[in-house]
């Protein structure tokens, strides 16, 4: 504010309309209370006294002449401060509950301390410019703000930073820009609409008694809402619309923006063989799983028709009922369908090419932390879609809590506010209004990019599902709801008494849309399905194919060049450009070290024109300083990454440091592999455990989702593991969970000990993206292995080698008369051991294999190798991890059963533990040291019973 006294004579001369409103209203808090006050207002105050208009805004209100008593000027000034009031409070007094209807208020004129008479002295436009012409005093202006924000639309978007965003949506509110003018057509056409989505749902509810649906009645004016914004968007060239949302009103989203045949979902409902029932015209893409999923978590996707070709794309995501983690898949699906990955560089982002509806419940929106880990993502570089729209299906209650239970803060949609998006409030009982909310949210949305939210204010008719009664837990809400007309009623007798709807056509248009549904049900089979498969398909069952993941030495040679180079005049911090640079002699000395395999990998992926997107904190530089593959230029600070600058690069490379998030950010990096399954998409954790903040994602949609869904992914999760005494939080990836998760070839766990091997592996990944077989790739990373000597590879591995599930360690194992103890382990501590394994003479009675994939597991290579000592006694597991983690009580079982009768299996490792490491790092040491030892130790079998 200081600035307003340093360079004007009068700082009143820059405050008018809704500003001087609100400084006014700042002045009065002053008054009674300073301290409350911000400090550069003060010294406002404090130097030129109240706020007063200033001479120019004299003129523009009463002309060039006339006098002005102080008194007016007061008068003029609570008037602004009145409409601004209105404008930022008046959701507060507008119609919103369906179950409570709200009477006229005049709070507002009453607390400013004006009367009737004294606004209609002064000129309308000290109020609003956005005033229809013949509205010409305050009064009657003030009167139309109350009919714009008080109504059954009201509005939050005071709370903006932007001036200009908020001048825009003043005017278009104010202006009514964004109010639908319907056709009568139009108008029955909604009432029709309202008539198909109770039908249905009264339909279900009689015929199909006590069977969960998780009605939409109460808020049955989304679909309408929903069909207004994909509508809209269409219009302004939207070409993808990915939805998501919980199970309430689910069925009938499915069938009536989805176009789902009613045929299939009662199918659904009585058991029968419903894939008989698929349109054979294949406008409708559905896929199954081969466990399945309940009804009202089923997606689909719907193409809509154009001229040539499909015009646009619909798809309604799968959703578990962890109700609000689909958000950042969604919005996944929608930036994998705004990206253009075949330039090479990052890919073209272009955000009217898709759009994201987020569905959200009222007690989930502010209850449930990934709402506001995904809010978070909208508008980052690497997540932004140019903005979501959110819908809150608000039912008044979550289950059997009521609102005053469920949260902290007056509206559902508050959350929203700290990022800075506008929310309109919208009575569900009111058809036309909520078209309204819809057209607003589509124009600002194409006008600003951002997220906007839309707050649709209903009520559940029946209980959290139809099995439940409401009157136990919520007697006094349920006894209105019960006394409630619908909205399908409602709205049709206001059509009725505007002359444009006859009691002949209401009866009508029900029993037209009964006669439908009760045709539907004719076509699903009587018998209900007893042929059950449960079994994944060949192409999931079987291994994965062969592919081919060498490369030829010249190529691997001009990468590892061009990746070393960097545009003239760009300054490369001296000490990580001399870091860098050892890579050219790391090459050719047979030293290329984890990140260095890893840039080579990456480089000959993006040259067969596969695009890779690499994400997760710290992925640009890596956690452990390992990749840098993001430069920076020491005196500019601008960036540069040599996968940018291939010459024969034929695809994207992106890669973004995320925010310090686990849940939204993998759930988006899911969604985007699943919408680009062309992409080589990797999810990075800064350390492996982080992982764990994301388990509901890992559970229920990368574990699962094939399984349920029909949902395939190649998505590559990178996870650092291994002890090296940082504690507790810094040691383990629990690679047990992900080993309890496996079966049916759901995904690769591996955990490997070369750098070579890790090439293959990415590559192999990258080549199977697009064939059925691919799945998601879960990788224990190193962190004090990246650049350690054992793990480094020469080129010729590159060019020549492949993957392999298991590794022997060298010179072991060859005098197999000898061999007593067979050595299994994984990551880490197999290269403890072949560090142990120079200080020792005595080697011939043991052999080490590294078990590189952990699943599948590879049962007939390890089989073949026990087979290979005629005079085998033991067989060992020895790990780092804890007994009851780690993968002893995946591999147990499987090791017994490859054991031949007189061979005992036993584990090495630390004790059973709560959690996962020692805190102290000399602790830490004294228990690998004594893990080493007993693996090295003979006759000691015991060891297996800690």
């Amino acid at each position: 504010m200081n600035h307003f006294t340093e360079h004007f004579e009068d700082p009143w001369e820059k405050f008018y309309g809704p500003n001087l409103g609100y400084v006014v209203e700042m002045y009065d808090l002053y008054v009674k209370e300073p301290e409350l006050v911000d400090t550069e207002l003060k010294q406002l105050f404090e130097k030129w006294g109240p706020p007063r208009m200033g001479i120019a805004m004299q003129k523009e209100t009463f002309g060039e002449t006339g006098a002005i008593s102080p008194e007016t000027v007061n008068k003029y000034l609570r008037a602004a401060k009145l409409a601004e009031d209105i404008r930022a409070n008046g959701h507060l007094a507008a119609d919103l509950n369906p179950l409570e209807a709200k009477e006229e208020e005049s709070e507002f004129l009453e607390k400013n301390g004006l009367s009737i008479e004294d606004l209609r002295q002064l000129p309308a436009s000290i109020i609003s410019k956005n005033v229809p012409p013949k509205i010409t005093n305050a009064f009657d202006a003030i009167q139309y703000l109350q009919n714009v924000y008080m109504k059954k639309l009201a509005f939050e978007f005071e709370h903006l930073a932007d001036e200009f965003e908020k001048e825009w949506l003043r005017e278009v509110v104010e202006t009514g820009k964004f109010l639908p003018e319907l056709t009568v057509q139009q108008k029955i056409d909604l009432y029709k609409r309202l008539v198909e989505v109770e039908t249905f749902e009264q339909f279900l509810h009689k015929t199909y008694v006590g069977q969960k649906r998780f009605s939409i009645e109460g808020v049955d004016t989304l679909v309408p809402l929903i069909d207004e914004i994909i509508s809209g968007s269409l219009q302004r060239g939207v070409e993808s619309i990915n939805i998501g949302m919980a199970h309430r009103g689910r069925l009938n989203v499915l069938a009536h923006i989805l176009g789902k045949p009613y045929e299939m979902i009662f199918a659904e409902f009585q058991h029968a063989p419903n894939k008989k029932l698929i349109p054979s015209e294949g406008s409708i893409g559905i896929t199954f799983g081969w466990t399945g999923d309940v009804k009202y978590h089923l997606g689909l996707d719907r193409k809509i028709a154009g001229e040539k070709t499909y015009r646009a794309r619909v798809t309604l995501a799968n959703n578990p009922s962890h109700l609000e983690f689909v958000n950042p898949v969604v919005a996944g699906y929608t930036r994998a369908a705004q990206d253009i990955r075949t330039n090479v560089g990052f890919p073209k982002f272009n955000h009217d090419q898709a759009l994201g509806i987020l569905v959200h419940g009222d007690a989930a929106f502010p209850g449930q932390g990934v709402v506001a880990e995904t809010l978070n993502l909208s508008r980052l570089r690497g997540y932004q879609t140019g903005g979501t729209i959110h819908i809150i299906a608000n039912n008044l209650i979550g289950f059997t809590t009521e609102s005053e239970d469920s949260r902290s803060t007056k509206y559902a949609s508050d959350l929203a506010k700290g990022f800075e998006i506008p929310i309109v409030h919208v009575n569900a009982d009111d058809p036309e209004a909520v078209l309204a909310a819809a057209r607003l949210a589509v124009l600002y949305r194409q006008t600003f990019h951002k997220d906007f939210l839309i707050d649709l204010i209903g009520y559940r008719r029946y209980g959290h599902n139809e099995m439940d009664e409401p009157l136990a837990t919520n007697p006094l809400l349920y006894h209105k709801i019960h006394n409630h007309p619908t909205v399908k009623d409602l709205y049709g007798e206001k059509l009725k008494a505007k002359g444009l709807l006859s009691d002949e056509f209401i009866k009508n248009a029900t029993k037209e849309m009964e006669t439908k549904l009760k045709a539907a049900k004719e076509k699903v089979p009587k018998e209900k399905n007893t042929e059950f498969d449960l079994n994944p398909p060949k192409y999931v069952a079987c291994e994965l194919p062969k592919v081919d993941t060498t490369v030829a030495y010249e190529r691997l040679e001009k990468l590892n060049k061009e990746l070393l180079t960097w545009p003239e005049g760009f300054n490369v911090f001296h000490k990580l450009g001399k870091i860098l640079k050892r890579r050219e002699k790391a090459f050719y000395e047979n030293k290329i070290d984890w990140a260095h395999a890893e840039a080579l990998a990456f480089g000959s992926i993006i040259e067969e024109g596969i695009p890779i997107r690499l994400s997760g904190q710290d992925s640009e530089r890596g956690t452990f300083a390992q990749r840098h593959i993001v430069l920076h230029d020491y005196d500019t600070g601008k960036t540069y990454s040599p996968f940018h600058g291939l010459s024969n690069a034929k695809a994207s490379f992106a890669v973004y440091n995320s925010p310090l998030s686990e849940t939204s950010v993998l759930g988006f990096e899911y969604g985007y592999n699943v919408f680009a399954p062309e992409t080589l998409v990797i999810w990075e954790a800064q350390f492996g455990d982080f992982s764990n903040s994301a388990q509901v994602i890992l559970d229920q949609f990368i574990s699962s989702g094939r399984a349920k869904w029909g949902q395939k992914s190649g998505l590559v999760m990178l996870l650092p593991h291994g002890y090296e005494g940082q504690g507790p939080e810094h040691s383990s990836a629990r690679l047990e969970r992900f080993l309890t998760l496996a079966a049916e070839n759901n995904w690769t766990v591996a955990n490997m000990t070369k750098s070579s091997q890790y090439f293959h592996i990415l590559r192999r990944q990258a080549l199977l993206l697009q064939k059925e077989e691919v799945r998601p790739l879960v990788i224990m990373t190193p962190k004090s292995l990246l650049r350690h000597p054992l793990v480094t590879s020469g080129y010729k591995d590159l060019y020549e080698g492949e993957f392999q599930p298991i590794i022997e360690q060298p010179e072991l194992g060859q005098n197999r008369e000898k061999v007593e103890r067979l050595i299994l382990c994984s990551g880490k501590i197999a290269i403890d051991l072949a560090e142990q394994l120079k200080h020792m003479k005595d080697r011939d009675w043991f052999h080490i294999i590294r078990v590189e994939e952990l699943y599948p597991f590879p049962i007939k290579e390890i089989s073949e190798i026990v087979s290979r000592f005629p005079y085998l006694k033991e067989i060992t597991w020895v790990q780092e991890e804890p007994k009851n983690m780690g993968a002893w009580n995946y591999i147990e079982p499987k090791l017994h059963a490859i054991a031949p009768a007189n061979v005992d299996v036993f584990y090495i490792g630390r004790r059973m533990r709560s959690s996962t490491a020692e805190g102290d790092p000399q602790i830490h040491k004294v228990e690998q040291t004594r893990i080493i030892k007993e693996t090295f130790q003979k006759g000691n079998a015991s060891s297996g019973k800690n």
